[in-house]
């Protein structure tokens, strides 16, 4: 992977004005760091340090007093939100927004901010329907990093966001999936919610019988359901890519309509009483 030698953490970009907005600022950090050891101190020995959600032993709270976790949204309507996941990469990035171009299909991409900057060029005037999210900065394991780290990680890939696309992530995605308390108190601090997946492409099941994998998909996608796929990695993934059009097709047979993140989870915000599975 392209190391850009960017060491020099970026400023914050004026919509994530959290540190001066919230008063987070260089005293507050300070206290909060010799806090933070003292929270350290209090927890019991097997603990890791990332698993703590409160990064100071002093006042603390995140931007917006909360960290919403979506895994798929409480929705009527049939709306599905694509995600690709681990690029831009040279690989198959540019076949996802070939396929998603002829189809005339919004999806959200999840970048890796390091990859992002060395492969800009991928991205260039194809993201104008799509919307941007965060993978973190070298899909380093949030749920193993301290609160600073992970801070950096989605900090910087943020940052990188901005200044290719021009977009403003919302969304963080953890690398793996994984959740720690720091990775909250992290994506807190930077006005983060996360998102998860409700279903994702099971490739090494089905690399022998593309078609299953289709019909897995279509059969088990539900309203506000969020896909996970990927835009580059191991060779098998190539088996959801190859098959994005009859994915694509055979769910808008069934009346889908695709949506980006943002948009399926303001589908869902209006109040109403929560279904049960």
């Amino acid at each position: 992977m392209t190391n850009t030698g960017e060491d020099e953490a970026p400023a914050l970009p004026g919509r994530r004005g959290v540190i001066k907005s919230f008063g987070i600022a260089a005293g507050g950090l300070a206290a909060g760091a010799a806090g933070g050891a003292a929270v350290v101190a209090g927890l019991p020995a097997e603990t890791p340090a990332s698993a703590m959600a409160i990064p100071s032993a002093g006042y603390w709270r995140p931007a917006r007093g909360h960290v919403d976790v979506t895994w798929s949204v409480d929705t009527d309507q049939r709306l599905v939100a694509l995600t690709f996941d681990d690029g831009p990469m040279p690989d198959w990035t540019p076949m996802v927004h070939d396929v998603l171009d002829a189809e005339k299909v919004k999806a959200t991409f999840f970048m890796v901010g390091e990859r992002l900057l060395a492969n800009a060029r991928l991205v260039h005037g194809r993201m104008a329907r799509h919307e941007a999210g965060n993978h973190t900065w070298q899909h380093k394991d949030l749920s193993l990093l301290t609160h600073d780290q992970a801070h950096r990680q989605i900090h910087r890939a943020h940052a990188a966001i901005k200044k290719i696309t021009g977009k403003e992530a919302r969304h963080l995605r953890p690398p793996f999936g994984q959740l720690g308390g720091t990775t909250l108190s992290a994506a807190g601090q930077l006005g983060y919610d996360v998102t998860i997946w409700s279903i994702k492409m099971l490739e090494k099941t089905y690399e022998k019988n593309p078609p299953q994998l289709v019909d897995y998909i279509v059969n088990n996608t539900r309203p506000g359901t969020i896909v996970l796929a990927h835009d580059t990695g191991k060779p098998d993934r190539l088996v959801a890519l190859k098959n994005l059009v009859p994915m694509i097709r055979g769910l808008r047979a069934k009346g889908f309509e695709f949506v980006t993140v943002s948009e399926l989870i303001e589908a869902g915000a209006q109040p109403g009483p929560a279904k049960r599975p």
